[in-house]
């Protein structure tokens, strides 16, 4: 006979199947600037580098990521600029980079009215300048 409750292992994997969906709604419904960015990012168009996006990352799900460079890409809307919610994205950074993965963030209106300085940051950091 079982105990109560779930097991670790069940409680990870209903985290990671909630993230998974999250990311899936996520990803059917973008900003401008994540579609403006993306439309740039895919295909391999950087560098050649590999970018997923609405993809998760332990809890979160990160806008933007090339996995294998582990370089997370978050874009931000004029809402983030209020305290509560600057917190809580510094404390999402944290974790995130806690797992190996720098992490880059930008306005939303950074990208729609500069995307070529956008992209040329992250290759920056794709390249560790």
């Amino acid at each position: 006979m079982r105990a109560r409750g779930k097991t670790s292992g069940e409680r990870r994997s209903e985290t990671r199947s909630f993230s998974v969906v999250r990311a899936r709604e996520l990803r059917e419904d973008s900003t401008d600037a994540e579609r403006a960015l993306w439309w740039r990012l895919r295909s391999r168009q950087l560098l050649g580098v590999k970018f997923r996006r609405q993809h998760p990352i332990c809890l979160f799900v990160v806008d933007f990521v090339a996995v294998k460079e582990r370089l997370a890409v978050e874009l931000d809307g004029g809402h983030h600029a209020r305290d509560a919610i600057r917190g809580e994205d510094s404390e999402r950074t944290r974790d995130i980079e806690s797992h190996g993965y720098r992490m880059l963030r930008f306005w939303n209106t950074d990208v729609l009215l500069n995307v070529e300085g956008v992209l040329e940051t992250i290759a920056q950091a794709l390249r560790g300048e």
